[in-house]
């Protein structure tokens, strides 16, 4: 006769079972609709590009050649591709910088409204999501409407008399900043808000009591203390910011490229598809590097704090 050890462990496994099988439909849709492209553009990359763009089923390294080298037209000799680099370093400096120009803007911006009472923190708040209510392609316009050559800053300035001629910003990597600044600041407000909210004043308070300056206070009480929400704020700006398309599309004008531009051009006209899926694999090995260092600071964190 089984104990009543056996019968609970019994009944614990078939309770497991039980899950497994309820979430099994939704582990083979998460399979197929999610890592089943993911698989069709690897399984791409080691393919040979077909004349009018698709791919020959003929396997080749090429695509993964061609990320970061260049072959000779005349003697098959491998270089570094000098356009491609130029392009990676480019996404990588516009994404760092967009990603500390939204904290120097969004950490002020959090702080002023976590010291608001509730119902004006909730009003302020709802002004930081308006933005999310406008597509993408319309912001980005409007940015544009703002810094082009006849545009708000440069018709003030020269009404002013400060100026002569329109200063150039459209068409510039500094326009291209700007854009994804105003586009992905509120992703980085809202997870300091939210690490500020939690934060316990009377802390700040004992530090101006003890004689702490302003900066002392900021460094070592609140900046510790709402690290989690920088490293989230900045973690969700950077990796938008990285594959960015639209913004460097409309205010680059073509000429500023960045990472999705590039792919959108290898899968266009291009036509190699299999370069452009290395790419895009590339693109994602940095995005999941930058999630590999948010869990690891948040759980170095949350062991620090408990």
């Amino acid at each position: 006769m089984a104990t009543a050890a056996e019968i609970e462990k019994q009944a614990e496994a078939r309770e497991i079972r039980t899950r497994w099988y309820l979430s099994a439909p939704a582990l083979i849709i998460i399979l197929l609709a999610a890592s089943g492209p993911l698989l069709i553009v690897l399984l791409y990359s080691f393919l040979t590009p077909g004349p009018y763009g698709d791919v020959q089923w003929k396997f080749s390294t090429e695509g993964w050649v061609s990320v970061f080298l260049e072959r000779d037209i005349f003697d098959d000799t491998l270089s570094f591709a000098s356009a491609h680099l130029t392009i990676f370093w480019r996404s990588l400096k516009l994404a760092l910088m967009a990603t500390v120009a939204t904290l120097v803007f969004g950490f002020p911006t959090a702080y002023f409204i976590a010291t608001r009472s509730e119902r004006t923190r909730d009003i302020w708040l709802f002004l930081i999501t308006i933005p999310f209510w406008t597509n993408l392609l319309i912001r980005t316009f409007a940015v544009l409407q703002v810094i082009r050559n006849e545009g708000l800053i440069n018709t003030a300035l020269i009404n002013l008399g400060i100026i002569d001629q329109p200063i150039q910003m459209l068409y510039t990597d500094f326009a291209i900043m700007v854009g994804m600044v105003y586009v992905y600041l509120p992703l980085m407000v809202l997870p300091l808000y939210a690490s500020m909210e939690k934060l316990d004043f009377r802390l700040v308070e004992a530090g101006y009591d003890l004689y702490a300056t302003r900066w002392q206070v900021l460094k070592r009480i609140i900046f510790p203390l709402v690290r989690p929400g920088v490293v989230a704020g900045s973690i969700l700006v950077f990796i938008p910011a990285i594959g960015a398309y639209v913004t460097p599309s409309v205010l680059g004008g073509g000429k500023n490229m960045m990472f999705a531009n590039l792919i959108e051009l290898q899968f266009g006209q291009g036509r190699n598809w299999p370069l452009g899926a290395a790419l895009s694999i590339t693109v994602m090995a940095i995005v999941m590097m930058a999630l590999l260092v948010y869990v690891r600071n948040t759980a170095g964190s949350e062991v620090r704090h408990g």
